[in-house]
Protein backbone atom coordinates (compact mmCIF):
# COMPACT_ATOMS: atom_id res chain seq x y z
CA UNK A 1 0.00 0.00 0.00
CA UNK A 2 1.72 3.26 -1.12
CA UNK A 3 -0.10 6.35 -0.51
CA UNK A 4 0.55 8.59 -3.15
CA UNK A 5 -0.40 12.45 -1.96
CA UNK A 6 -4.14 13.74 -2.59
CA UNK A 7 -2.65 17.12 -4.17
CA UNK A 8 0.15 15.96 -7.05
CA UNK A 9 1.83 19.06 -7.28
CA UNK A 10 -0.98 21.27 -7.28
CA UNK A 11 -0.58 22.28 -3.37
CA UNK A 12 2.52 24.06 -4.23
CA UNK A 13 0.87 25.61 -6.67
CA UNK A 14 -1.78 27.40 -4.93
CA UNK A 15 0.30 27.97 -1.79
CA UNK A 16 2.25 30.49 -4.49
CA UNK A 17 -0.38 31.89 -5.60
CA UNK A 18 -2.09 32.94 -2.39
CA UNK A 19 1.80 34.13 -1.54
CA UNK A 20 2.27 36.14 -4.52
CA UNK A 21 -1.90 37.92 -3.81
CA UNK A 22 -0.55 38.24 -0.24
CA UNK A 23 2.58 40.36 -1.58
CA UNK A 24 0.68 41.94 -3.89
CA UNK A 25 -2.07 43.02 -1.55
CA UNK A 26 0.82 44.46 0.70
CA UNK A 27 2.46 46.32 -2.00
CA UNK A 28 -1.08 47.56 -3.02
CA UNK A 29 -1.77 48.87 0.64
CA UNK A 30 1.88 50.79 0.68
CA UNK A 31 1.52 52.64 -2.29
CA UNK A 32 -2.26 53.98 -1.21
CA UNK A 33 -0.83 55.06 1.99
CA UNK A 34 2.28 56.74 1.00
CA UNK A 35 0.48 58.74 -2.27
CA UNK A 36 -2.43 59.67 0.02
CA UNK A 37 -3.17 63.19 0.56
CA UNK A 38 -2.36 64.59 3.97
CA UNK A 39 -4.84 66.51 5.99
CA UNK A 40 -4.52 69.85 7.40
CA UNK A 41 -4.00 68.07 11.15
CA UNK A 42 -1.58 65.70 10.00
CA UNK A 43 0.62 68.47 8.66
CA UNK A 44 -0.05 71.11 11.63
CA UNK A 45 0.72 68.51 14.04
CA UNK A 46 4.11 67.42 12.07
CA UNK A 47 5.07 70.97 12.43
CA UNK A 48 4.84 71.27 15.90
CA UNK A 49 6.58 67.94 16.76
CA UNK A 50 8.90 69.71 14.21
CA UNK A 51 9.61 72.95 16.43
CA UNK A 52 8.85 71.07 19.92
CA UNK A 53 12.30 72.44 21.15
CA UNK A 54 11.29 76.16 20.08
CA UNK A 55 7.92 75.66 21.33
CA UNK A 56 9.34 74.83 24.98
CA UNK A 57 12.03 77.70 24.87
CA UNK A 58 9.07 80.24 23.68
CA UNK A 59 6.81 79.01 26.37
CA UNK A 60 8.97 79.50 29.18
CA UNK A 61 9.78 82.87 28.09
CA UNK A 62 5.60 83.22 28.09
CA UNK A 63 5.23 81.93 31.66
CA UNK A 64 8.27 84.24 32.95
CA UNK A 65 7.14 87.14 31.71
CA UNK A 66 2.95 86.02 33.06
CA UNK A 67 4.99 85.30 36.48
CA UNK A 68 6.30 89.26 36.65
CA UNK A 69 2.97 90.22 35.31
CA UNK A 70 0.98 88.87 38.00
CA UNK A 71 3.71 89.75 40.74
CA UNK A 72 3.24 93.22 39.56
CA UNK A 73 -0.23 93.20 39.71
CA UNK A 74 -0.54 91.65 43.30
CA UNK A 75 1.79 94.91 44.26
CA UNK A 76 -0.65 96.78 42.41
CA UNK A 77 -3.63 95.63 43.92
CA UNK A 78 -1.98 95.47 47.62
CA UNK A 79 -1.30 99.57 47.47
CA UNK A 80 -4.96 100.01 46.44
CA UNK A 81 -6.06 98.16 49.65
CA UNK A 82 -3.68 100.09 51.67
CA UNK A 83 -4.81 103.52 50.07
CA UNK A 84 -8.76 102.37 50.97
CA UNK A 85 -7.94 101.70 53.88
CA UNK A 86 -6.42 105.10 54.98
CA UNK A 87 -9.28 106.82 52.83
CA UNK A 88 -11.68 105.15 55.12
CA UNK A 89 -9.92 106.29 58.43
CA UNK A 90 -9.37 109.79 56.75
CA UNK A 91 -13.23 109.61 56.24
CA UNK A 92 -14.16 108.16 59.77
CA UNK A 93 -15.68 104.89 58.74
Amino acid sequence: MTSEPKNSGTGINTNLVWMAVGVGAAIGVAVVLNRRKRNGWYTATRRVADKTNDLAVVSKDMLERIKVIYDETRKVVDEATELWSQGRKLVGV
